[in-house]
């Protein structure tokens, strides 16, 4: 596409991880930028890689990541690792070619790569173009990386070595157990400390969060890395864009949401990494029972150890819940969350579940696991106040969230907050709110850097 003055707009790279919850907002972001008229390409792994049919006018660049299957039961530091070495000669070459073609020059390509990713940003630098990171983390997740990263490097490796329920210091409100605690091996930790401190500046900076959210995290983000910092979440909500799913979604559940009452249903999702124990699914399975609510549970298959799909589940439970309750493998998650029939949502409080619950205006149980969850369940619960925290994975102090959430005068306290928020939401999207000026000004700064 021309400028006005004739000058080549820059094509956009985006580099994508193979992660669910990292390609789905970096897809939505690169057909935000292509609607103001980018050329788009998109360089991917071959591990889980994006639908070309499903964008059409993307660019796809394959990278030889010779990787296998995420597995969280291994190293997630080796994993990294792994991809990014392997994945950078490849991507070179494709950044070679492009700029050799049409007379690009040198100037004429800026990268956006995903943080995990960060091979391209290096990639970028060499070869003298602009690089931008983005981060699809809730803002508030960075200085809780950056403080568990200088408790790491005072020494200080493991849960055991905190009082869990005390406050951080300077990083009021997150407790020590809501920081990113890794379940690896300290010389994990060493490594993964290592790769991420060595990471190159970026030309600037872009999350995928709302300002009226998260204003002090993102002003923490610019005083650390000194460039412009684009806040243009939620990405979903900016422009419609294809599903990014890599299971297919059983839009069955809609017809079934159809015939219940309004605000009536818990919808439970732990996303598309979290593996459990059978027990603790179980004791779900019971608290959902006891509670009485009818309930959309989407079981992931594989994500229960030792089980292909939902056969550890008692037959009793099956027979107490026949007839309020539906079991899928996958479901289309914005699409339930915005039906009339969802009052609440379990969840694993991932940021884009997040993201997509408030942007419905629906209230939270979060039972977070692992990286920013904790974090980000912390202000669902504590700052935001649109949710409540299970810290007890017992199936009465489960019964008991859902009857807080779905019930009791409470959850209506809940639903007016987040309700709230969903209009300050839908106001941060429009022609001048937050949220779409932000957008409006990366646009500027990717014209301007070429």
């Amino acid at each position: 596409m021309e400028e006005d003055g004739g000058r080549r707009w820059p094509m956009v790279v985006l580099t994508a991880s193979p992660f669910h919850g990292h390609m789905a907002p970096t897809l939505q972001l690169a057909t935000a930028l292509q609607a103001k008229g980018f050329s788009i390409a998109i360089a991917h792994s071959k591990l889980n890689p994006p639908h070309p049919s499903n964008h059409p006018g993307f660019i796809f660049l394959p990278l030889s990541d010779n990787v296998s299957a995420i597995d969280d039961s291994s190293s997630f530091t080796r994993f990294i690792h792994d991809l990014n070495a392997n994945c950078q000669p490849s991507f070179r070459e494709h950044l070679t070619r492009l700029m050799s073609e049409e007379n690009r020059g040198d100037k004429s390509i800026v990268v956006i790569y995903d943080y995990l990713m960060f091979f391209a940003g290096g990639v970028a630098i060499d070869l003298n173009l602009t690089s931008i990171i983005f981060r699809s983390s809730s803002a508030a997740y960075f200085p809780a990386f950056l403080a568990r990263r200088q408790l790491h490097q005072q020494g200080q490796f493991l849960q055991q070595e905190f009082v869990m329920q005390d406050v951080v210091p300077g990083l009021h409100p997150l407790r020590y157990k809501d920081l990113p605690f890794s379940k690896s091996p300290i010389e994990d930790w060493h490594q993964l400390v290592a790769i991420f401190s060595k990471q190159r500046n970026p030309s600037a900076v872009i999350w995928n969060t709302v300002k009226f959210l998260e204003h002090e995290a993102l002003s923490k983000i610019h005083e650390h890395y000194q460039v412009p910092v684009f806040a243009v979440g939620p990405l979903h909500k900016i422009t419609p864009s294809p599903p990014t799913n890599f299971l297919e979604e059983d839009t069955g559940c809609i017809t079934w949401l159809d015939k219940q009452a309004p605000k009536s249903v818990i919808y439970v999702s732990f996303g598309s990494l979290v593996t459990l124990d059978a027990k603790v699914l179980t004791e779900m399975a019971w608290g959902l029972a006891k509670s009485n609510q009818p309930f959309l549970w989407a079981v992931r298959p594989g994500s229960v150890r030792d089980s292909e799909w939902t056969e550890f589940l008692p037959e009793a439970f099956r027979e107490e819940t026949r007839g309020r309750s539906l079991i899928v493998k996958w479901a289309p998650q914005k699409k339930v969350l915005a039906h009339s029939a969802v009052g609440g949502f379990w969840s694993h409080c991932g940021w884009n579940s997040t993201l997509e619950s408030i942007s419905e205006g629906v209230p939270l149980i979060c039972q977070p696991f692992n990286v920013d969850q904790g974090v980000n369940a912390r202000y669902t619960s504590y700052v935001w106040k649109i949710g409540v925290e299970l810290e007890v994975l017992e199936r009465g102090e489960m019964e008991k969230m859902i009857r807080r959430v779905m019930v009791d005068e409470e959850g209506e306290e809940m639903r007016v907050k987040v309700g709230e928020m969903k209009e300050m939401v839908k106001n941060a999207v429009q022609n001048g709110g937050c949220s779409h000026d932000s957008l409006e000004g990366l646009v500027g700064f990717i014209i301007s850097s070429s």
